[in-house]
């Protein structure tokens, strides 16, 4: 039978989030019902509820999540009643000419639970990211779902599901950082402290961290950075320059996403150096740069999707890692909150004094 949960909703743009009952149906075929146990209170969500990824309200807010599988519909083999999940939201279809050609990280045809949540009158839910896990459960596919060491930390491995995987992944799966390399994160949030930690498990040298904010800067330091840059009072590609015996960075990471940090980034390299640009530009924004700066610098630019990675691959590595006391995934949880605190998170977010907060039901 359909069950009614708690559930964390955007009805407009920019409104205040809200509390409501909402409806959860069982699970039809190759979808799961989870109990969620912690989502992370990610910056996407803010711009899912300012109407930055589209107009479909009414939301049903979050996506970095951790739970334990409740009910399976039809057909679902890959998961079980009881399993320990951490959720993703690129479910590859394992059909299109990327999964045929061997390259499933790269899917042209994700997809999500097909039935639709709702809210009490019967209004149908948009959940963000085709999660919505700021609630007591949540509808998703099965692909969606991948079981991984139940007695891990949820507040801590949930946090795969979306930043920590984008920016680790920018350093390991895409920018393919290798031992004795030099490596420069531009902008120390969530995702940019990922890739920092990413490249330090990848065996980099140098891992230089430029921001415009002290506190980032020293929350780099502690994730693994061996130099920091404060970007107000130094020319970034210089001091990266500077830092490299005069030739740039291996890898330039950039994780904030606009015009005036990505050329940052291109210049900041060495030649035949490879840029990641892992931060989501604004689609109005746009570059002017010399064609044959390109052609002359050679080397690589890449985008990084969520990090590149393939969830059934990648998380239960990287969770055992974290277990092994290697990967020092607690250090992003800031805070631990409960369900009607998630609009003093987006607050604290914007104020910059957190890495994550995390909702623990």
């Amino acid at each position: 039978m359909p069950q009614q949960v708690r559930g964390v909703i955007a009805r407009a743009k920019g409104a205040p989030v809200e509390i409501v009952p909402i409806t959860i149906p069982d699970p039809g075929p190759g979808e799961v019902v989870v109990a969620i146990a912690a989502c992370g209170v990610c910056h996407t969500d803010l711009t899912y509820r300012d109407g930055g990824i589209n107009d479909e309200f009414p939301f049903l807010l979050g996506h970095e999540a951790a739970g334990v599988v409740e009910s399976v519909g039809e057909g679902v083999e890959s998961v079980a009643v009881g399993d320990f999940v951490v959720l993703n939201w690129r479910a590859v279809c394992g059909q299109c000419r990327a999964c045929k050609r061997g390259r499933p990280q790269y899917c042209f045809d994700t997809f999500n639970a097909t039935q639709k949540m709702t809210l009490e009158d019967g209004t149908e839910l948009t959940p963000a990211l085709g999660i919505g896990a700021f609630a007591d459960k949540t509808l998703v596919h099965a692909g969606q779902c991948t079981k991984v060491d139940p007695s891990a930390d949820p507040a801590v491995v949930g946090l795969l599901g979306c930043g920590v995987m984008a920016g680790l992944g920018a350093a390991v799966n895409t920018g393919n950082v290798g031992r004795g390399d030099s490596v420069a994160v531009i902008g120390c949030g969530g995702v940019g402290d990922a890739a920092i930690v990413g490249a330090r498990l990848a065996g980099a040298n140098k891992i230089i961290a430029v921001d415009r904010d002290n506190k980032k800067l020293d929350w780099a330091r502690d994730l693994g950075a061996t130099h920091t840059i404060n970007a107000t009072e130094f020319d970034v590609v210089e001091a990266v320059q500077d830092l490299t015996g005069g030739f740039g960075a291996d890898v330039v990471i950039d994780a904030v996403g606009r015009p005036e940090t990505w050329k940052q980034a291109f210049y900041a390299r060495d030649l035949a150096g490879t840029v990641v640009l892992v931060g989501v530009p604004n689609p109005d924004m746009t570059l002017d740069m010399p064609l044959v700066d390109f052609f002359s610098r050679g080397g690589a630019l890449k985008s990084s999707w969520y990090g590149d990675c393939l969830p059934e691959r990648d998380f239960p590595m990287l969770v055992d890692l974290y277990q092994q006391g290697r990967l020092p995934l607690e250090k992003f949880v800031t805070e631990r909150i409960a369900l009607d605190q998630v609009e003093e998170a987006f607050e604290s977010m914007h104020r910059g004094e957190v890495l994550r907060s995390v909702v623990v039901l």
